[in-house]
């Protein structure tokens, strides 16, 4: 009978299945820097040759990218769910803003709920320092830019996804986080031009999002977070029909 010889383990697998798993699980974000190889070689407990080999691995299988006296880095596009050209195409169309919104309905639903199942007490804070960054942007009516909120809005839907742990929903979220950035600032921009009554009620929508995922209530969190969707859509599709009669009417008085 032949017997196969049993196959040593290089410790450089080890290390590569380490920072693939780091990558994967959203610690090591696209773009990001790897620490310097000494720390991260006592991080792992290992010697800077078997790690400086996982490295030039995971470089071949472009998981990284090296630059010379600069360091090792995640790669940038694993953040990419869309080509550029893609993403501006999407940007341009004005029914593809839409298309962006109903596919936040479905995707967002989703995260609050493992959200809601599975957030850590670190999960938890992180969401707490979102939410009040995004409250701060409520408050300072007067002052706070409409990228700023923004960016607040966008970040506090991606601790959500963060808080999700699926490895899928995360990269979906984050590949997609700077269309998804752009298009909270063109939708503050039209609900801006209504009510503060509209603003009180966005601010009060992630109020409630947000404690439903914090009390562990995924059913609730599920449905707060489309509700939330809906309503934006709504709001939308009001001032676009304002607009529109409007202009209208300005053409038919000549003006």
């Amino acid at each position: 009978m032949g017997i196969d010889q049993v196959r040593q383990r290089r410790l450089s697998d080890g290390i590569i299945e380490r920072l693939e798993a780091m990558i994967l699980e959203g610690t090591l974000k696209a773009g990001e820097r790897l620490p310097a190889e000494r720390a991260l070689a006592e991080q792992f407990g290992v010697s800077r040759p078997s790690l400086r080999e996982a490295i030039q691995k995971l470089v071949a299988k472009g998981m990284l990218v090296s630059r010379q006296g600069g360091g090792n880095y995640v790669c940038h596009k694993l953040g990419s769910t869309f080509s550029d050209p893609l993403l501006a195409l999407l940007e341009s169309n004005p029914e593809s803003q839409r298309d962006l919104l109903e596919f936040r309905h479905t995707l967002e639903a989703s995260c609050a709920f493992y959200a809601a199942q599975r957030a850590t007490e670190i999960d938890r804070e992180q969401l707490k320092l979102a939410m009040d960054v995004l409250e701060d942007c409520y408050r300072r009516v007067d002052s706070v830019t409409r990228e700023e909120e923004g960016v607040a809005d966008a970040n506090f839907h991606l601790a959500i996804a963060e808080a999700s742990h699926n490895a899928v929903l995360l990269h979906t979220v984050r590949g997609l986080f700077d269309m998804l950035k752009r298009n909270m600032v063109v939708n503050i921009g039209g609900m801006h031009r209504h009510s503060v009554e509209t603003r009180d009620k966005l601010i009060a929508q992630h109020r409630q999002l947000f404690q439903a995922i914090v009390k562990g209530q995924a059913e609730q969190a599920r449905e707060l977070a489309s509700l939330h969707i809906t309503y934006v859509q709504g709001v939308l599709d009001e001032a676009r029909q304002t607009v529109q009669r409007t202009a209208r009417a300005q053409r038919r008085n000549g003006l």
